[in-house]
């Protein structure tokens, strides 16, 4: 198994191979030649610089390690080439198992007013939206039949770029081409649409894993409401609060759209429920692994990771929907090397010293250990803290010690930042909407109120 990725999510398909009885060759950039996932695997192979251009975003440097190191699988984890279709199609050309959906499926998914469309016909709601606008005066025609606010959305994107929300006409004119720009700098298409902008929104999305022989289950939803700026920071399941039939509808149409997609693999179907109508919309479709699996895991006892591998290699799903169960609550924060109070600039350095957390029901997830050198060329995630208990509370409680006990020395990170988030009274009252951190609680956090 060719594992095509870096960080903690390399560490963890490492630990998923090893369960398998699989040999691990990490695919690594020149400044990660010394990283836990290269120590850990069974072997690896230097595929290019530490620029991710020329190591992690490259597809033939990823194809040739493969054959190289006679792999017959490669596992992309998440980011980089993980929804890159051209990377799945040159898996099959060379005989190489790709660890996530077919080519074919990936762009019906990955592109977002296709899936759009998709949804539409299966009877899903999809809110309010436009087909692609060309330019401001198109972008303008549309706003006006969807209605202000709204938000400019790049067809391709993801993570917040080629995306602004939008009040006025002259926003919109004003902003479009920027939007344009960044859609096509970060990946290579400027495709825009409009959607109705929900101002109270909860972020909700519903894990799905299908075989190559027609089953698809899912595995509940996750709350990831806690955002910034489009990045989630910090995720729960199951997603408390709601109505439970808007949790059973969103499951249903998860279901109903991978079969849509004849979806193969794991893979997250993402929606927003608004608080103020009380019903819910489609958002996209995520085709990898994502980030936050591990609390689904928590709450399901589910190895999703391991699953992903059973599914490629052409077995059928080792559980069916009645067999899957959500027993407890979990929460998961991202730890990140940033000075959140200071517009959370990304923090490099080397951790003098790394003390993550130990307890019963805490589950780290990171590739950091002592002496890590902590570089300015990749995401800046160091760790993923995850506690489960029998209920929301005792697991933000359970948290909040967890945090408290994280000894970080040598770079910034968010620890002090997750940990009043989580033991902040309106957040522990009940779960938060999209807007809820920025708009009511970073301001006085900032000033040092927090």
């Amino acid at each position: 198994m060719l594992i095509a990725n870096r960080g903690e999510i390399a560490v963890r398909i490492v630990r998923a191979c090893f369960d398998e009885c699989l040999e691990s060759v990490v695919a690594v950039s020149a400044a990660d030649r010394d990283s836990l996932a290269a120590a850990a695997a069974d072997k690896f192979v230097v595929v290019g610089p530490a620029a991710a251009a020329e190591s992690y975003l490259s597809v033939d440097r990823m194809l040739a390690a493969a054959k190289a190191s006679e792999c017959d699988a490669l596992h992309p984890g998440y980011g980089f080439l993980s929804e890159r279709p051209e990377l799945a199609e040159g898996c099959e050309q060379e005989g190489i198992a790709f660890v996530g959906p077919p080519a074919s499926v990936m762009r019906r998914s990955g592109d977002k007013m296709g899936a759009r469309e998709v949804a539409a016909a299966a009877g899903i709601p999809i809110g309010r939206g436009s087909p692609q606008v060309e330019d401001p005066d198109a972008a303008l025609v549309a706003a006006e039949e969807i209605g202000y606010p709204l938000m400019l959305k790049a067809s391709a994107g993801g993570g917040g770029r080629g995306m602004a929300v939008l009040a006025t006409p002259e926003q919109l004119s004003k902003r479009f081409e920027t939007a344009r720009a960044e859609a096509l700098q970060a990946f290579g298409d400027g495709r825009l649409y409009l959607e109705r902008y929900l101002a109270r929104a909860r972020h909700v999305e519903v894990q799905i894993l299908a075989d190559s022989l027609g089953n698809v289950v899912h595995l509940g939803e996750r709350d990831c409401s806690c955002q910034r700026r489009y990045q989630k920071l910090i995720e729960e399941a199951p997603a408390v609060g709601l109505d439970p039939a808007t949790v059973r509808d969103i499951r249903d149409a998860a279901v109903v759209l991978a079969r849509e997609l004849n979806y193969v693999g794991a893979g997250t179907v993402e929606f927003l429920v608004d608080l103020e109508r009380g019903d819910f919309v489609f958002l996209e479709v995520n085709a990898r692994v994502q980030v936050e699996h591990p609390v689904t895991e928590m709450v399901t006892g589910l190895d999703i990771v391991r699953e992903q591998l059973r599914i490629a290699a052409g077995q059928p799903l080792s559980v069916t929907q009645a067999d899957i169960a959500l027993n407890g609550h979990a929460v998961e924060c991202r730890v990140n090397a940033e000075d959140a109070r200071n517009g959370f600039l990304p923090s490099p350095g080397t951790l003098s010293r790394w003390v993550p957390p130990v307890a019963s029901n805490i589950r780290v997830d990171t590739h950091c250990r002592p002496g890590e050198v902590i570089t300015p060329y990749y995401d800046s995630l160091l760790a993923k803290v995850i506690a489960w208990a029998p209920d929301r509370p005792a697991a933000l409680e359970l948290m909040r010690r967890g945090l408290d006990r994280f000894r970080i020395e040598g770079v910034h990170s968010t620890v002090p930042l997750l940990r009043d988030v989580v033991a902040e009274p309106a957040f522990a009252r009940e779960p938060v909407t999209t807007r809820w951190l920025e708009d009511e609680f970073l301001g006085s956090w900032m000033d040092g109120g927090g």
